[in-house]
């Protein structure tokens, strides 16, 4: 089992995606009704998601910005709702300080913060919180991050920017054994960046913190099979399939039953292998 502070999960773990936006790059407008994305929590509860991500503001390039009040208006609502149906933990996919304290206040158990705390008032509102964090690795803000992505050694660098953001977390307060971390695939990354990020997944282990993965269907996984953004399921599940073997301990997925049924795969022939 993976514990994360008051938070236990499944080892692997699948974290269940459902964007609450107009405007994501693979969902948006479709779970912005209230009612439709309180039907799709509990699908996806039911396929075995571990945790679920709910978020209220897209970061894909090129994404607009929202106000505060706009970001809080589409996910309290939902947050609420869903804490009402069912048990699975819910996480909060934001960069606003604000916006976490309701979230959690609402029932949110985790943070998901694309800008790992780097927002002003974000590091005190998760120590303060005293809830699961996620911190990503970005280069750059949604709205440019993919213009010229560059790196000399892309999986060294974001291991040592995430190493230093678990320093400034703890330093203000977060409790350690609450954090995940999270490489940020196609977040100011080209094709080949993740390409190489993903095979070097290992060396995220040096941050001393569980790994969090989100391939689900990127880019890059399109251009990697000439299939449109609905047609990447199977890429997807194989991409978390790898990372896992790589040492990622959850996996944040569009496709939920079809990633628990991977992971499964993963687990026995891991568990094949510890009784030989």
């Amino acid at each position: 089992m993976l514990r994360l502070g008051r938070l236990t999960l499944p080892d692997p773990a699948v974290m269940g995606i459902l964007n609450v936006t107009p405007d994501s790059f693979s969902d948006g407008g479709q779970f912005d009704n209230p009612s439709i994305a309180l039907r799709q929590a509990s699908t996806m509860a039911e396929e075995g998601a571990a945790i679920i991500d709910i978020g209220g503001e897209s970061t894909r390039p090129g994404a607009d910005s929202v106000s505060t009040q706009q970001e809080l208006d589409r996910v309290i609502p939902i947050i609420e709702s869903v804490r009402e149906v069912t048990d699975v933990p819910i996480s909060i996919d934001t960069s606003k300080p604000t916006v976490m304290r309701e979230a959690v206040a609402a029932g949110a158990a985790m943070i998901n913060d694309v800008c790992a705390l780097q927002a002003e008032g974000a590091l005190q509102a998760a120590a303060d919180l005293d809830v699961a964090v996620c911190l990503m690795h970005m280069q750059g803000q949604p709205r440019t991050m993919q213009e010229a992505p560059s790196y000399d050694d892309v999986a060294a660098e974001v291991t040592n920017f995430l190493k230093e953001r678990i320093v400034s977390a703890t330093a203000a307060g977060v409790d350690e054994e609450h954090i995940v971390v999270d490489p940020g695939f196609g977040f100011g990354k080209t094709h080949d960046h993740n390409v190489e990020l993903l095979a070097n997944l290992r060396q995220l282990q040096d941050c001393g913190r569980p790994v969090l993965v989100g391939v689900s269907r990127k880019s890059t996984l399109g251009e990697l099979t000439q299939r449109e953004v609905h047609e990447r399921m199977p890429a997807s599940v194989a991409a978390a399939v790898i990372a896992v073997m790589k040492g990622a301990r959850i996996i944040r997925a569009h496709d939920v039953r079809a990633t628990v049924d991977g992971l499964q795969v993963v687990r026995a022939v891991r568990e094949a292998s510890a009784d030989r």
